[in-house]
């Protein structure tokens, strides 16, 4: 799996590039991003040409594409500094998606981020963050009272923003998804750093959980599977890793969920049968598809299994 297509709606609503073609006729996403080979313009021209242009007091949601070229080093700390200028200028703005690039602008490992903290402590009235991309991705503990969605991508979730998130305080937090990645890419978290997580308390309106494309999927299992924070779940997305059979033994008692996605998974026929049965059963909405099978490599007795996103 590769990501192939830029965001088409966020935060509700429909994503329009800047400068449009037409005016909208309602509220937007606006979406900025340069043309880092065939174009002059700096992201920073093109900020404030969008500042100049739009009616800024009633935009609620950003979202950013490419920045800069690709291996320049033009990290995202660059974009935040913008929006935080002109926070003033935002007062509506409740949503911001941060890295929104398909694999033929940049690989997901190859998206510069930086440290996302201040977008959470500056912008108390943000509803939605979205953020693609791990390079360099940063996120101190924070306390946020109206963050209601938090999901980010990456083939390699560094342990500090794990942690960070997991030992946030974000009463408001219904949707999180994590997409943890793998070790080559720097997915480097360990069992602690998702303890205050998964141990509740602290993410009490929290009702969809997705911890996702990881290369130890069947541990995550495991660890959910045992967490107090799962009573509280209703939707739980467990997709895109090397998930096994092994793992998903560990589900077979979460009959109190709505659903439960494990799409692009390494289960058994045996093993899926059993879960829609067990589950189904007791009125789960269990997605079993996309089922993979690991490559083997000529002179290599081990198969290699995969996660749908890394590089």
């Amino acid at each position: 799996m590769t990501i192939h297509e830029h965001l088409t709606t966020f935060h509700g609503l429909p994503v329009v590039a800047f400068p449009a073609e037409q005016p909208p006729t309602g509220p937007v996403a606006w979406r900025l991003a340069i043309e880092p080979w065939d174009g002059d313009e700096t992201f920073a021209e093109l900020w404030d040409r969008f500042l100049t242009t739009v009616d800024t007091s009633a935009v609620t949601a950003l979202v950013v594409g490419q920045w800069g070229e690709p291996g320049d080093d033009d990290r995202s700390n660059q974009v935040i500094d913008h929006i935080l200028a002109a926070k003033d200028r935002l007062p509506a703005l409740t949503g911001i998606f941060l890295g929104d690039m398909v694999m033929e602008e940049n690989e997901i490992s190859w998206i510069q981020q930086s440290d996302i903290t201040p977008l959470l402590t500056a912008l108390p009235k943000l509803t939605e963050l979205g953020v693609r991309g791990g390079d360099g991705l940063e996120l101190e503990p924070v306390r946020h009272s109206a963050l209601e969605i938090l999901r980010i991508e990456t083939g390699g979730l560094p342990r500090g923003v794990v942690s960070g998130v997991s030992r946030s305080e974000l009463p408001a937090l219904r949707d999180l998804r994590l997409w943890l990645g793998v070790d080559e890419y720097g997915g480097d978290w360990q069992r602690e750093d998702l303890r205050p997580l998964l141990d509740g308390g602290k993410f009490a309106s929290l009702r969809v959980l997705g911890l996702q494309n990881s290369d130890r999927q069947d541990e995550i299992c495991e660890l959910v599977a045992e967490s107090a924070i799962v009573r509280q779940v209703e939707t739980l997305d467990l997709s895109m890793g090397i998930l096994t059979d092994k793992g998903a033994r560990h589900l077979l008692s979460l009959t109190h969920l709505k659903s439960l996605d494990l799409h692009h998974h390494f289960l058994s026929e045996e093993m899926s049968a059993e879960l829609v049965s067990a589950l189904g059963g007791a009125g789960v909405e269990v997605n079993v598809d996309d089922v993979q099978q690991p490559d083997r490599y000529d002179g290599d007795s081990e198969p290699y299994y995969y996660t749908a996103i890394s590089e």
